[in-house]
């Protein structure tokens, strides 16, 4: 039996990684580390953010960790597209975390669960979200960073999302 919320919210999260992957359609690697704003953001570390953003709350669902703490030397790099990363190889990998949170969403026993989530500098105290909230937070943040990386290509090229979607 398919479970329709399972294989929506499968589908928008798949809608707007394709977004973000036509706003990085077409540009190397040296223009996805270019500032085309007063952002220090780019669109090869927006790219790189949303892998391991997905990555990190996957994680968070599969591993359930009542004692977790964030690693809060990953934001040193968490916004950069480092010189032995590349697009293509950051999309490859991007792509095996969509597959990973695919089969996540449809085996997790209930999206009402309660999971720990890590305690940081800024949430020192622990808080338990639901799996779903966890599932809408990361389409949240691809969003999020999806609307930045528009405005990036714009500036950079004068391409964005809309136009290069027509294309």
């Amino acid at each position: 039996m398919v479970d329709h919320e399972r294989e929506e919210l499968i589908k928008v999260l798949a809608s707007q990684r394709d977004l973000f992957r036509i706003t990085v359609r077409g540009i190397d690697d040296e223009q996805a580390r270019q500032r085309s704003t007063i952002s220090e953001l780019t669109l090869g570390g927006l790219l790189s953010h949303c892998v391991n953003v997905e990555r990190h709350w996957t994680t968070i669902l599969a591993e359930r960790d009542p004692n977790s703490e964030f690693d809060i030397s990953r934001m040193d790099s968490e916004y950069r597209l480092d010189a032995d990363q590349t697009v293509a190889g950051l999309l490859a990998e991007w792509e095996a975390v969509a597959e990973h949170t695919a089969k996540l969403i449809r085996e997790l026993p209930n999206l009402e669960d309660s999971v720990p989530t890590p305690t940081a500098p800024w949430a020192p105290e622990r808080e338990w979200l639901t799996v779903r909230y966890i599932l809408l937070h990361i389409l949240r943040e691809i969003a999020h960073h999806s609307g930045h990386a528009d405005i990036i290509r714009e500036a950079l090229d004068g391409a964005n999302t809309t136009y290069q979607r027509a294309n």
